[in-house]
């Protein structure tokens, strides 16, 4: 389908679950044409049937965000189709926590792969596009980790953080045409727990999740952010359970 003007074209990684999913059906059934990517195809295409069987705009395609290929074709598929790429929701994340003294150095490289490179990716496939058309807007979403840190949470934490310095820096850098929000969300309900293969770490996530925010409060957020007009651009929110600390 054809997004009509009043429409935007909004891509979002990570969108098989969690925040990207929730964040998908909520821009879709605010009008918004959705481009969903993630390497779990078929939930990409239940949930692409579920948006248009309730009357939204939307496609996916396969996306592995540690490949700069493969995110490159992502974006290029998008602005071939539609003609413009409106806005890219880097949304994807992995969060396999531990102490440092467990030395898991296969997780350490795949957050930082996955949470750093992927934005990066994302970041350098998308902006030629947004600066050609002069326009455009990037959320990508760091965490409360960003802010503050937590034992075995310090690699994760470094690689949000490094995602809100790269949107800092990006923000400064693309002047008034494009636009650039963080979103730092702190507990939300989400998969990115399975991930976590230390017991001491998922015993840490236990006790935070204890008090956890929907995903679709955090699809709010984002939405909230890409409907302000043209010549407003919301830097960052951080969203996080009323209780609680994180």
């Amino acid at each position: 389908m054809t997004p009509s003007t009043s429409q935007k074209v909004v891509l979002i990684t990570g969108a098989s679950s969690g925040i990207g999913a929730a964040t998908a059906e909520l821009l879709a059934e605010r009008g918004h044409h959705v481009v969903l990517g993630a390497r779990r195809t078929e939930r990409l295409e239940e949930l692409t049937e579920n948006i248009r069987a309730a009357g939204g705009s939307a496609e996916y395609h396969p996306l592995d965000v540690t490949d700069a290929e493969q995110v490159r074709v992502f974006v290029d598929a998008a602005h071939s189709g539609h003609g413009r790429v409106d806005v890219l929701v880097n949304n994807a994340g992995v969060m396999p926590l531990s102490k440092l003294e467990a030395l898991r150095l296969d997780e350490w490289n795949r957050m930082i792969d996955v949470n750093v490179r992927g934005v990066l990716h994302g970041i350098a496939a998308a902006l030629p596009v947004m600066q050609a058309q002069r326009h455009g807007q990037f959320v990508n979403v760091a965490s409360i980790g960003a802010h503050q840190v937590s034992p075995t949470a310090a690699v994760y934490c470094a690689t949000k953080y490094a995602v809100w310095a790269v949107s800092e820096g990006l923000r400064q850098e693309v002047g008034g045409d494009i636009r650039v929000t963080t979103v730092c969300p702190g507990v939300t309900e989400s998969e990115l727990a399975e991930s976590i293969s230390d017991p001491m770490g998922r015993e840490e996530m236990r006790t935070y999740r204890s008090v956890a925010i929907p995903a679709s409060s955090v699809g709010a957020a984002i939405a909230f952010a890409i409907d302000q007009p043209a010549e407003v651009d919301v830097s960052e929110i951080i969203v996080r359970p009323t209780a609680g600390h994180a």
